[in-house]
């Protein structure tokens, strides 16, 4: 299934980037969770149930965010990204 553009843009409304927090990699708004550590615990297996045990402060959309930015990002596509206020 396909998202709609106004699906994907509330996604990665999710993710900010600020060069003063981690280095300015991408992360999820209001956390210190890097979109690479969502990303590679995919990678490792984990479930979303599981992710969302390990960053309670997480959320299933918080996740598919990362995907989404990690799918984008690597079809060479430049993701604007707000700066967390």
């Amino acid at each position: 299934m396909k998202l709609d553009l106004r699906a994907r843009q509330e996604l990665l409304s999710r993710i900010s980037s600020n060069p003063e927090v981690l280095r300015g990699r991408p992360k999820i708004k209001g956390t210190r969770i890097a979109v690479h550590m969502i990303l590679e615990a995919v990678a490792s297996h984990l479930s979303f149930e599981e992710i969302l045990v390990q960053w309670p402060e997480l959320s299933r959309e918080d996740i598919q965010a990362a995907l989404l930015y990690g799918a984008r990002s690597t079809n060479y596509e430049w993701i604007a990204l707000s700066d967390e206020e």
